[in-house]
């Protein structure tokens, strides 16, 4: 008993004596200066590469710190002053002296004289129980000096007992969590937490997002309650989301050792700090520990005049699918940023018409104030002149990836103005709807300017009749994507005339699953079972699809499947052919789907054997951990082997996320009585028409018509040229993210990862009464540049990593239909030419005088041209085809 009651007083005592210690912070002795060492060191590589490769710079010193004062009431609440001495500035790593940028330099030779004066001066701390109160230095010191002083001064931010808080150090106001041990404190630094003033812009689609990972930790050893080091790291981490590979990383270490201790200055005598700093200089102030941004000037930098002329042979037309495009325009955009207004001007209006649209694309993404009011007043949409020019400037406003408030109020105000154009003005409104989805995305539904556009759109479509009128305000919805226009999109789906009908049910099939409410299946099943009225095959294909990808129930099932069998031959057929697809390709109505085909009702032979030649089928084009990109094909007939419709899409899918990639829709209707045919039913009276759609990046662009109306075919027939008509051409900024990064070090490093796309997609239609053939084919090309830019810029020292990945490629897709007999010979190719993936890694050092150092290493992989599987029918039908062309010109005429 005595045995215990000793044990439990021993334990009880210990863990007073723990708790007293943990009630104090660390103390500095009076009449003592502790001499420490101290070093801040940079790293800039790939998350794989090795340390020893990085770029860098390691800035080291002597650091005397000293105690001046300490209150006479509070042991612990004390006045420190650090002085920075003997700084030194070197390579990080090792390196032979032909490589060495640093040898015969000095930090005085590197920083001059007025910035090695400001770093010698000393800066006091407020220091109570290990935590700073308040950080005192120089008004007027240069920021560069002063962020340093503000890292090293960071490392003094401690407590001795474990816990989780908030604390301001130099990197902002972040949580921090502390584990104590035996002469040991552990702190993590919970890096996304940080309040700080935000810098720098990313982009609204996840899939082309820049993904960043940061960890810090910081390990104090202590003797007698003092600091005897600190080892402290950090890591940030960037990647592109799709892309992984493609990633940068920043690593910070910082490292502070007691060397000795000698006698120093007496403490001074006081009891209020702020009368110490005072007596002690006047010029000492208190301003924050959290770092302030540098401002950097581009010393030597040629003006966007003199830029402009460097490069804009790579800007012809005939190159623009090359990336030599893609890496000048992306260089043309930075410079046109720090560009005004009269100096923008100046270039566009002295440019010839040939380079003009690309011009205009760089111009606009530059997205700055300057450059918006420039281009602004350049275009004069008043009086219906450049109406190209015009369009492409409204095309890269809908393809910005970060567009802002100030953006959509210039649509706008343009909008409520004279436009000359009619088709400009429909153009308009169908891209102020694909700013309005960005702004949302990013969370300025309610800015002010959003309000206003989105009143616009929904106005639009509740009071236009005219169905031409009607169009553009359904394309601007189906950018826009309001949960709130849902309502008016199922009375145009429902009750609208054919085209429009058709294009709001496909605007309603862009929306997320969540909006698609018991109400909006009725109306899709209304529409596609014709319970009210008859409705043409491309509003009905359009409903199932709705249904089948928004959670059917197993009656929507069973009644699609059930009307397969009675429907008209070619729509049967692509019903068929669209259930195929959702079962291979494991949609998420497969299960369902396999479920209801067990009833041998539903599933027979006489329901599922009819003849046709429509079709839909989903493939992968690649598959990986990261990305993964799926090509669909749907084609849709008319009875007479014409076709009503074909649609060609790719899709990105990265983590859950989604990005319409490309969209290239021909659509034909009408063109039965060429050949002496019967229309469909409920399609007897529509007006001769086809023409060719694009949806590129999510955004949906304006239509390009290929004829309208029967005299109209007539003349395009008679005088046709066998030359593609342009759907869309020019460049796309696809992501253009930037970052500062605040080390802990006081250094800053900032972060720039551009994408850019210069595409060109054309589309044709050829029809012979003579053959009766009918070929469409659509041509993309395309040349893709991505950018990830790394820089730490003291002023004095430069260190940076430069990750470039370029290629170039074709797609071309090719449908030929023979309607010389029933069912038609349809075949149908997507072609994909070779094309080469390139990589370039270039990691940099240098001096203001003009020293460098720099690595460069790439490598390239080459991608053999294919054919895209698709459906073995049509690789049956294609030999046939084939096969006919083959003997028929072997035949004797």
């Amino acid at each position: 008993m005595l045995a215990l009651t000793v044990l439990v007083l021993c334990i009880v005592s210990a863990i007073s004596a723990s708790v007293k210690e943990h009630t104090s912070g660390p103390r500095l002795n009076n009449d003592k200066v502790y001499a420490f060492t101290y070093s801040s060191e940079l790293f800039i590589d790939r998350p794989r590469g090795l340390l020893q490769d990085s770029a860098g710079y390691r800035i080291s010193s002597n650091v005397d710190v000293n105690l001046i004062w300490r209150n006479p009431n509070n042991d612990d609440d004390q006045l420190i002053k650090l002085t920075i001495k003997n700084a030194k500035v070197e390579n990080v790593n090792e390196r032979p002296a032909t490589k060495n940028i640093f040898a015969g330099t000095s930090a005085r030779s590197l920083m001059g004289e007025d910035y090695t004066a400001a770093l010698q001066r000393p800066i006091l701390l407020h220091w109570n129980r290990g935590k700073i109160k308040s950080f005192y230095s120089y008004q007027e010191e240069p920021t560069v000096i002063l962020n340093m002083k503000r890292g090293l001064a960071s490392l003094f931010q401690i407590q001795l007992n474990s816990g989780a808080s908030n604390e301001v150090d130099v990197s902002g106001n972040c949580k921090v969590t502390y584990q104590a041990r035996p002469n040991q404190v552990t702190k993590i630094k919970a890096l996304n937490t940080c309040k700080k003033v935000k810098t720098g812009s990313t982009s609204y689609s996840k899939v082309l997002d820049i993904i960043t990972k940061a960890t810090s930790a910081t390990i104090y050893s202590l003797e007698d309650s003092f600091i005897k080091s600190v080892l402290a790291e950090e890591n940030h981490v960037m990647s592109l989301s799709s892309f992984q590979s493609f990633a940068a990383k920043v690593v910070s270490k910082q490292k502070l050792e007691l060397q000795s201790t000698k006698a120093g200055p007496r403490q001074i005598p006081g009891k209020q700090v702020a009368g110490i700093i005072k007596g002690l200089d006047p010029k000492y102030v208190s301003v924050s520990l959290i770092a302030e941004p540098v401002k950097a000037e581009c010393e030597n930098c040629p003006s966007v005049a003199e830029h402009w002329q460097a490069i804009k042979k790579h800007l012809e037309p005939e190159s623009l699918s090359k990336a030599e495009t893609g890496k000048s325009f992306l260089s043309l955009i930075k410079s046109l940023r720090r560009a005004n207004k009269q100096d923008i001007l100046q270039i566009l209006r002295k440019e010839n018409d040939t380079l003009l649209p690309q011009l205009v694309d760089a111009v606009t993404f530059a997205l700055t104030p300057a450059s918006l009011e420039a281009i602004l007043e350049f275009l004069d949409f008043a009086n219906g002149s450049r109406p190209q020019l015009q369009e492409r400037f409204l095309y890269a406003c809908g393809f910005a990836s970060h567009p802002n408030e100030m953006l959509l109020s210039a649509l706008f105000n343009k909008f409520n103005k004279k436009i000359a154009n009619n088709d400009i003005r429909e153009t308009l409104v169908i891209i102020i709807g694909a700013v309005v989805r960005k702004l949302c995305q990013t969370g300025g539904c309610e800015l002010l300017a959003t309000v206003k556009a989105k009143k616009l759109i929904l106005e639009g479509l509740e009071k236009m009749e005219n169905r031409s009128d009607i169009k553009p305000y359904l394309l601007a919805m189906k950018n826009a994507l309001l949960p709130e226009a849902i309502p008016l999109l199922l009375k145009h789906a429902e009750f609208g005339e054919g085209p429009a009908s058709s294009t709001a049910i496909s605007t309603i099939q862009n929306y997320d699953t969540a909006f698609i409410t018991p109400e909006v299946k009725k109306v899709m099943n209304r529409i596609y079972h014709q319970n009210n009225k008859i409705y043409e095959k491309t509003a009905r294909t359009a409903a199932a699809k709705v249904i089948f990808r928004s959670n059917p129930s197993s009656m929507e099932v069973r009644n699609l499947l059930l009307s397969i069998g009675e429907l008209p031959l070619e729509m049967n057929k692509y019903m068929l052919s669209m259930v195929k697809d959702i079962m291979q390709f494991e949609m998420p109505a497969s299960k369902l789907v396999r479920k209801v085909l067990k009833d041998t009702l539903v599933h027979n032979y006489d329901r599922f054997a009819k003849p046709g030649s429509s079709s839909a089928f989903s493939g992968y084009m690649t598959r990986g951990s990261d990305l993964s990109t799926v090509y669909s094909l749907d084609i849709l007939y008319s009875g007479s082997g014409i076709l009503r419709r074909s649609n060609m899409d790719f899709f990105m899918f990265s983590r859950n996320n989604e990005l319409h990639i490309i969209q290239v829709g021909i659509e034909a209707q009408g063109l039965e009585t060429m050949i002496a045919a019967t229309a469909d039913e409920g399609e007897e009276d529509l007006e001769s028409f086809a023409g060719v759609s694009a949806i590129l990046f999510d955004v949906q662009l304006k239509p390009v018509i290929f004829f309208q109306g029967y005299s109209d075919l007539m003349s395009k027939m008679f005088s046709a040229s066998n030359d593609p008509i342009s759907v869309v051409k020019g460049h796309i900024l696809l992501f253009d993210h930037s970052e500062v990064i605040q080390l802990q070090s006081g250094l800053r490093a900032i972060a720039e990862f551009q994408g850019v796309i210069a595409i060109d997609i054309s589309g044709g239609m050829e029809f012979s009464l003579w053959y009766r053939e009918f070929k469409t084919s659509v041509r993309s090309r395309g040349a893709l540049v991505i950018t990830g830019n790394i820089t730490v810029d003291s002023l004095f020292v430069k260190a940076g990593m430069e990750n470039r990945f370029e290629s170039e490629t074709t797609l071309d897709f090719i449908s030929t239909v023979k309607f010389s007999e029933y069912p038609f010979l349809v075949c149908m190719q997507m072609d994909k030419d070779k094309f080469s993936l390139r990589q370039y890694v270039t990691k940099y050092e240098g001096l203001p005088s003009g020293k460098s150092y720099v690595s460069r290493k790439g490598k390239v992989h080459h991608i053999p041209g294919s054919e895209l599987p698709l459906h073995q029918e049509n690789s049956n039908m294609c030999r046939k085809s084939f096969s006919e062309e083959s003997s028929s010109s072997n035949t004797w005429f």
